[in-house]
């Protein structure tokens, strides 16, 4: 698996510092581009809904209603369906490229740190327990990429959006990827 840097215990000290923009990445806009909406009342409260199709993100809160987010998909042939569920939630996490990307970019180095501005990890990860998979933030060069279909498989959000996703998830939490 990629390198993920677990700093969970500093999340609240962190994410302020991210919301602020000090850490070098693009700060983190409050007003992102996430929404409240309605959505098919069948699904419980607490579980992340990724419509590949509409490349939204939804965390359901019971009650017919979910947060909408904007999310970047893997591109054709990388994108995947079915259940997962949250393995992880980092912060600000080290990445190191699996394989197949470092074979598609060999000028990547073997490890880049947690809070480069150059990090695709963005200001917060939270893995699936899908195989090199996670939720995670952006570059502001990737930025532009959130609602294509773009990655190797992950799903990108905003770093302000993951930022508020992470605060909402647990380990655990129920994934389900719908085309």
């Amino acid at each position: 698996m990629s390198s993920w840097g677990s700093r969970s215990g500093l999340a609240p000290a962190i994410l302020s510092v991210l919301l602020s923009g000090a850490a070098g990445l693009p700060a983190c806009d409050p007003a992102s581009a996430r929404s409240l909406v309605v959505i098919f009342p069948g699904y419980p409260a607490g579980e992340i809904i990724i419509s590949q199709h509409q490349r939204r993100l939804y965390f359901t809160e019971g009650n017919g209603r979910a947060i909408r987010y904007p999310v970047a998909i893997g591109m054709p042939g990388k994108a995947w369906l079915g259940a997962s569920a949250v393995e992880g939630k980092y912060i600000a996490p080290a990445w190191s490229p699996p394989a197949i990307v470092h074979r598609d970019h060999p000028e990547l180095p073997g490890l880049i740190a947690g809070g480069s501005p150059h990090n695709p990890m963005g200001a917060a990860a939270i893995t699936l327990t899908r195989y090199q998979v996670a939720i995670h933030g952006t570059t502001a060069r990737m930025r532009r990429s959130v609602g294509t279909a773009a990655s190797y498989g992950c799903i990108r959000m905003y770093n302000e959006d993951v930022v508020d996703l992470y605060q909402r998830v647990s380990v655990g939490t129920p994934v389900i990827a719908i085309p």
